[in-house]
């Protein structure tokens, strides 16, 4: 990405020592994070200079913005969107489903990334989990393997309620045709004992 003034591109180990220096101004892990300069974007100004950095660490289809830092912050209003549309972009590419942040300046509030409610962090990947609770998170777009298993889930409460009214329309049947039974029966008593009262006494039909 670029600007009349500025570039961001994607970090190179040939950044290795301007980056460490950034990352020692800020007090953040420099030894750590030498070890992933891959993961960082860096925005520098038309000689090439370093401005800026950040990180975007992924892990099970999610991504962690971190490790923000300036080395002239009276700039960094102009480049954190520079740096948030690369980002962006780079989540994108990847198909991530949400990104995540503990960084505390208010441009990331501004650009979407809202506190995370417990349902969220529920979807925290487990690399994470350790880190302070005070996430920021932004979805990008719906996990495919969890709307499918709640369409599965769907499907299968349907098949057992369907199963479950045919059992209830059989045992209706079942009853029914118990009913049928009796009610034939019944008569057939009723008709028997007539007959036999008939035969006893044949006159009754006669009678009057």
């Amino acid at each position: 990405m670029t600007s009349p003034n500025y570039r961001v591109r994607r970090a190179t180990l040939d950044d290795i020592g301007q980056l460490t220096s950034l990352w020692q101004t800020m007090k953040l892990p420099y030894e750590e994070l030498g070890r992933r300069v891959t993961e960082f974007q860096v925005a520098e100004g038309l000689d090439g200079k370093m401005l800026g950095a950040i990180g975007l660490q992924i892990a099970q289809r999610h991504g962690r913005i971190h490790s923000e830092g300036f080395t002239d912050f009276s700039v960094a209003e102009q480049l954190r969107p520079l740096l948030w549309e690369r980002i962006h972009s780079v989540a994108t590419n990847h198909g991530l489903l949400r990104l995540w942040t503990q960084e505390d300046a208010p441009f990331w509030n501004h650009s979407g990334l809202l506190k995370a409610d417990a349902e969220a962090q529920e979807k925290l990947p487990a690399v994470w989990r350790n880190e302070r609770p005070d996430w920021l998170t932004l979805k990008l777009r719906e996990d495919v393997a969890e709307v499918i298993s709640a369409d599965q889930e769907f499907a299968l409460f349907m098949q057992a309620e369907k199963a479950r009214t045919e059992r209830a329309l059989q045992h209706a049947r079942i009853l029914k045709g118990i009913a049928t039974l009796i009610a034939l029966i019944l008569l057939g008593v009723v008709m028997a004992g007539a007959f036999l009262v008939l035969r006893k006494n044949p006159n009754l039909l006669h009678h009057g």
